[in-house]
């Protein structure tokens, strides 16, 4: 598909998409004498009422004119009940494009269901779960009268490390658009065969009991975002050399979580990992392989100069400068 899109200013910013870490969700009680449900409990709910969705609505591509031009700009989706009129449509749970997706947080097992409406180009680009994103969005609830929460006709870039886990667990199944150009005159862009999905999220892994402050999202309520992948950025936060998604070092898909020296800063935001003095980028050696602004593993040499299994850059012991 081609399509044409007014750009404006590519910004890091909506209220109701952007949580805090959810690690931190079961600290608080956000309803006054009522306790914080068990996680593993409320996804047994979700997960019912997620099924029910999914069993009684339909999925129809939608055409996006932005500015009643009669050109096409993307291509988003629309969603309805099975009743009616439209009795003999065929639902999302029996239309052969969903998938589903387990994940664990806080030791719960969580299951996304995403709709493959477009995987993009899976062969050029996908986002890791620390990389940025260009995108279009729109976020709306399950069966509230004014469902949508939050939505950018125009495309945005999002920082997948900041996100809410459902959403950012969804994307790295797709692909951005096969190509993409702007033009800077009138700021808009072609693109073709970009990622198109839609993820429904259970909220252990959207808001759970604390959505943002100010928003008409409800505690405890599942998610659906319909999500267009344009491009995908390669994410190095703190500029140390290493990408975003290797500083994760528990494997657990968050790097807010791995904090070597234990200071104010996540390895992925210290530009000195073990505090020792010497600044990580100094403490291994980048080789260039591919010039495809892609860093990868086997582009990067770390070094165990005291042989202790911890390399330089993560022990305080070594801080010897590789790159005189």
């Amino acid at each position: 598909m081609n399509v044409k899109k007014y750009i404006f200013t590519a910004i890091l910013l909506t209220v109701a998409l952007y949580a805090c870490n959810n690690d931190d969700d079961d600290d608080g009680n956000p309803l006054i004498g009522e306790p914080i449900r068990d996680r593993a409990e409320q996804q047994v709910t979700d997960d019912a009422q997620l099924v029910e969705y999914l069993n009684t609505h339909f999925f129809t591509p939608v055409d996006v004119d932005l500015n009643n031009d009669t050109v096409i700009d993307y291509q988003t989706a629309s969603l309805d009940t099975i009743a009616g009129d439209n009795s003999g449509e065929q639902s999302i749970m029996e239309s052969g494009k969903l998938i589903t997706k387990e994940v664990t947080l806080e030791d719960v097992k969580y299951k996304l269901y995403i709709l493959n409406i477009n995987e993009g180009r899976i062969d050029k680009r996908t986002p890791t779960f620390a990389d940025s994103t260009l995108v279009t969005y729109r976020g709306e609830l399950l069966y509230e009268d004014f469902n949508v929460f939050d939505s950018a006709v125009t495309p945005v870039w999002f920082d997948l490390t900041n996100v809410v886990p459902g959403f950012r667990e969804a994307m790295p199944d797709f692909g951005e658009a096969s190509n993409i150009d702007f033009d800077m005159v009138d700021g808009t862009f072609t693109a073709n065969d970009f990622g198109h999905l839609i993820v429904f999220i259970p909220s252990g892994l959207g808001y759970f009991a604390t959505p943002p402050s100010g928003s008409s999202i409800p505690t405890y309520a599942p998610l659906i975002f319909n999500i267009q992948l344009y491009k995908v950025n390669q994410s190095d936060h703190d500029r140390d050399g290493i990408p975003s998604f290797l500083e994760d070092l528990d494997e657990d898909r968050i790097v807010q979580n791995d904090n070597t020296d234990g200071d104010a800063s996540a390895n992925y935001l210290d530009a000195d990992d073990d505090n020792d003095g010497t600044l990580t980028r100094d403490e291994l050696t980048i080789t260039i392989i591919k010039n495809d602004s892609i860093t990868t593993p086997d582009e990067i040499t770390f070094y165990d100069d005291d042989g202790d299994g911890t390399p330089n850059h993560l022990d305080p012991d070594d801080r010897d400068l590789k790159n005189e």
